[in-house]
C-alpha cells in the first residue's frame, strides 16, 4: 500500500494542527488508488451471517435501516441506498493493507476499516461520530460536507436503529474521487451523499471511554479477585464530628481506590489485553493437530511456505518493569488479548508478529535462534494467529 502524498503538509504537521481538532480534506493523496475489495466481493461479505453489515436507505422519503446477513440486494433499486460493512479488513487482507497508510498513529488506535457501497443520492444522513476517521474516496464520486463542532445541533432519530443531526455550516464542501482523503475529527457533523455509484474506506480509531475503562478494569479485579483487600485505616484518629465525612479521609479512599491503577503487576495486563481484543469477528485459523517442533521445521523446510497473520487481529508489544522480573524480562507481547512474556532474546521475533507482515520460510529460519523463539511461534500458531499458507 502507498503512503499518503501529504503534500505541503507532513505527519507531523497534520497531528498538530489537525488530529482531533479540525477536519481536512487531501485531494489526490493516494496516486492510482484500486479499490482493494470491490462492490461485488463486499456484498459477498454482507451475506455472511458472522459479519456486521446493514443497509440504509431512503424510501418514499423516509428512512429505512435493514440489519444484515443479506440474501439479495435486488429490492432496494438503483439509487438512494448504501450498504455498510464493518472490519471488512478482518476478511480481506488488502483491505488491511490500507492501514500501512497511518502508521504515523499508534496500531492500538485504530479499530476497523469499514467499507460503504453507494449508489447515486445514497448516505446514512447528517450525523456525528465519537471517534477520528479517515476516509478513502474509491471508485465513483462523492459530495462531502463536514462542520465545526456546534452544541446548537439537534438529536435526530428518523429510525430507531438510525441517529442523525440537524443541518449544519459545512467548513468543508466537496466532491471526493478515486484516491481522495478526508479526515474527520470526533464530534464534527458531516454527511456524504454519492453523486453514482461509490466505494468507501473508512479507517476508524478507537478511543475507549473512562466508563469503558473503569468497567474493563472492575472487571479483571472481580474476575481473578483481585480487589478483596480492605481500606486500611491503622492512622486514625480521634474525630470530633462522627457525622462528617473529612476531606482526609476522601483523599484516603481515592488513594486507596488508585493504588490498583498505580499497580503495573494489575494495570499493565490489563491494558494490553484490553487493547488487542477485537470489537468484530475474526477468522481465528486453529490449526487440526497442534504444531510441535518436529511439524514446524517440516513446514520451514518448505521454500514456498509463507507464514501469514490472520488479518485485522490486533498485537501490541507492552514495555513492563517490575522488581519481580529479571533485568531482561522487559516486555510482553499481547496478540488478541492473550500475552507472551518476552525479553532479549525474543524482542525481534515479536517485533516481526506484531507488525503483521507475511514471512519467508526463510526469514522465519533466519529469527528462529534458539528455543524461546521457536516456543513464542508455536504458542502464536497453535492458537490460530498466524498460520501457514
Amino acid at each position: 500500500m502507498q503512503k499518503i502524498h501529504w503534500g505541503e503538509l507532513t505527519p507531523e504537521q497534520f497531528l498538530k494542527e489537525y488530529w482531533q481538532k479540525k477536519p481536512l480534506l487531501i485531494k489526490g493523496a493516494f496516486k492510482d488508488f484500486t479499490d482493494p475489495i470491490d462492490a461485488n466481493e463486499l456484498a459477498g461479505l454482507a451475506m455472511e451471517s458472522e459479519i456486521e453489515s446493514r443497509i440504509i436507505a431512503r424510501m418514499n422519503g423516509e428512512w429505512q435501516v435493514e440489519q444484515g446477513p443479506f440474501e439479495s440486494f435486488d429490492k432496494f433499486g438503483e439509487q438512494d441506498w448504501t450498504l455498510l460493512v464493518q472490519a471488512v479488513n478482518n476478511w480481506s487482507r488488502d483491505t488491511q493493507s490500507l492501514l500501512a497508510a497511518v502508521d504515523f498513529i499508534p496500531q492500538w488506535r485504530i479499530d476497523d476499516v469499514m467499507v460503504s457501497f453507494s449508489t447515486p443520492n445514497g448516505g446514512v444522513g447528517a450525523h456525528l461520530d465519537q471517534y477520528d476517521v479517515f476516509i478513502v474516496q474509491g471508485e465513483g464520486k462523492r459530495r462531502w460536507q463536514v462542520g465545526a463542532p456546534d452544541s446548537s445541533l439537534k438529536q435526530l432519530l428518523p429510525h430507531p436503529d438510525l441517529k442523525q443531526v440537524s443541518s449544519f455550516v459545512a467548513v468543508i464542501d466537496e466532491v471526493t474521487e478515486a484516491g481522495d482523503l478526508l479526515y474527520i475529527p470526533p464530534n464534527h457533523p458531516h454527511n456524504g451523499v454519492s453523486i453514482e455509484n461509490s466505494m468507501n474506506f473508512s479507517i476508524g480509531f478507537q478511543a475507549p471511554n473512562n466508563q469503558e475503562l473503569w468497567s474493563g478494569f472492575a472487571d479483571k479485579l472481580i474476575d481473578e479477585n483481585l480487589g478483596e483487600r480492605r481500606f486500611p485505616d491503622k492512622e486514625r484518629t480521634l474525630t470530633r464530628q462522627p457525622e462528617q465525612l473529612e476531606q482526609t479521609d476522601i483523599e484516603k479512599l481515592k488513594a486507596f481506590m488508585k493504588a490498583q491503577l498505580d499497580d503495573d503487576k494489575l494495570f499493565t495486563p490489563f491494558i494490553g489485553k484490553y487493547l488487542t481484543q477485537n470489537h468484530h469477528a475474526l477468522e481465528i485459523l486453529m490449526p487440526v493437530t497442534p504444531i510441535d517442533s518436529e511439524q514446524l521445521a517440516d513446514i520451514l523446510a518448505e521454500a514456498e511456505n509463507t507464514l501469514v497473520p490472520v488479518s485485522g487481529i490486533k498485537s501490541l508489544i507492552v514495555p513492563f518493569q517490575h522488581q519481580d522480573l529479571q533485568p531482561n524480562e522487559t516486555s510482553f507481547l499481547y496478540i488478541n488479548g492473550e500475552s507472551f512474556l518476552i525479553n532479549k532474546e525474543t524482542i525481534t521475533l515479536a517485533t516481526y508478529l506484531t507488525k503483521q507482515q507475511t514471512l519467508t520460510t526463510k526469514k522465519v529460519k533466519s529469527l528462529l535462534t534458539n528455543l524461546k523463539n521457536e516456543q513464542l511461534l508455536t504458542n502464536v500458531l497453535n492458537m490460530g494467529f498466524w498460520y501457514v499458507e
